[in-house]
């Protein structure tokens, strides 16, 4: 199983990722201790040299890394058909116990790539690179989450089993189940559409009075995380079904397959464009009163504001759809 495609890419991009990010968080670490753009000595000048080449390399390790959360899930999709017992990528990650953590280790770590690369785009544009230790500090604390996810991902893949017989998406997201996910779903209705639309809601006022006004920018950070794990619940709990049109279908993997018209992709790049442009705001809030980046910094964070809004409403705008023009209603249920 290990020369399959899928996996032969995950683990060689993954090892390189991590590796590349390792070497930069040292040169990193060596840029914190000697930075001093005033001056205009030998080690200052080949600091200011490297931190051109650790740019570049950082951006495509984490450009990958964020296409690769996409590649994991595909893969994982893709060898259901090799497990007895297996539907979808929820039944291939439940093979042995790494494939769940490495989703979330994945996940986390697509978060906090995107901010970092938030944080170098808006640092480039000033003459002076005034969060050159700032975004060196958060390379260093990234690196252990995705040298994390790196061994946890490749726990998971190198101990694929043909043999072993694993549970469907209908046994682990389900009501009876006595986990986490099952009291998700367990969750009353009601509540979790409530929880979901208001959330939403708030999110999108303190979005356009950011956007308009400029002010509020945490609030809009903060709100935007909480949207995104609140949605993640409500996906699970209730938009799932009417895509299905089954009440008790409540997996989140089976909606990426063509049947469903591959609705899932869209409905999680905009969920995670979302949270990513909002966590962006609030990491490059504290930096509004540096001279240097006075003109540079709040059209980065308008956009940035444009783009969670315009993202949780596109997610909004397909989810409404498939519930709109389902042919399930669960009053009945």
């Amino acid at each position: 199983m290990t020369f399959h495609p899928g996996i032969l890419a995950l683990l060689l991009g993954s090892v390189l990722t991590a590796s590349m990010l390792c070497c930069c968080a040292y040169e990193g670490a060596r840029i914190i201790r000697n930075w001093d753009i005033r001056s205009g000595s030998e080690l200052q000048l080949e600091l200011e040299r490297r931190t051109y080449l650790i740019s570049m390399v950082m951006s495509y390790a984490l450009g990958f890394q964020l296409l690769s959360l996409f590649l994991f899930i595909y893969t994982a999709d893709s060898l259901s058909s090799l497990f007895v017992g297996a539907m979808c990528a929820a039944g291939s990650l439940k093979v042995n116990g790494f494939g769940y953590p490495a989703l979330i280790l994945k996940i986390t770590d697509f978060l906090l790539a995107g901010v970092w690369l938030i944080v170098n785009f808006t640092d480039n544009k000033a003459s002076d690179y005034p969060l050159i230790k700032t975004k060196y500090g958060l390379l260093i604390l990234i690196t252990p989450f995705l040298v994390a996810e790196t061994l946890v991902q490749g726990a998971y893949l190198l101990g694929l089993k043909p043999d072993i017989i694993t549970s469907c998406c209908g046994t682990i997201f389900t009501t009876d189940a006595n986990t986490i996910l099952s009291g998700l779903i367990s969750l009353p209705r009601a509540l979790s559409q409530t929880a979901f639309y208001f959330s939403m809601a708030v999110t999108f006022l303190l979005g356009l009075v950011f956007y308009l006004k400029g002010k509020g920018g945490y609030f809009f950070s903060i709100s935007t995380l909480i949207s995104f794990l609140i949605a993640i619940v409500a996906l699970i709990s209730f938009i799932s079904v009417y895509f299905y049109e089954l009440p008790t279908h409540h997996c989140p993997f089976c909606i990426l397959h063509p049947e469903y018209g591959y609705v899932g992709y869209p409905l999680y790049i905009t969920l995670l464009a979302g949270a990513v442009s909002g966590l962006g705001i609030g990491a490059i809030m504290p930096f509004r009163d540096i001279r240097s980046l006075a003109e540079v910094l709040p059209p980065i964070q308008r956009r940035l504001a444009l783009i969670s809004i315009l993202s949780y409403a596109a997610f909004m705008l397909i989810s409404g759809y498939g519930i709109v023009f389902s042919h399930l209603s669960l009053a009945a249920y």
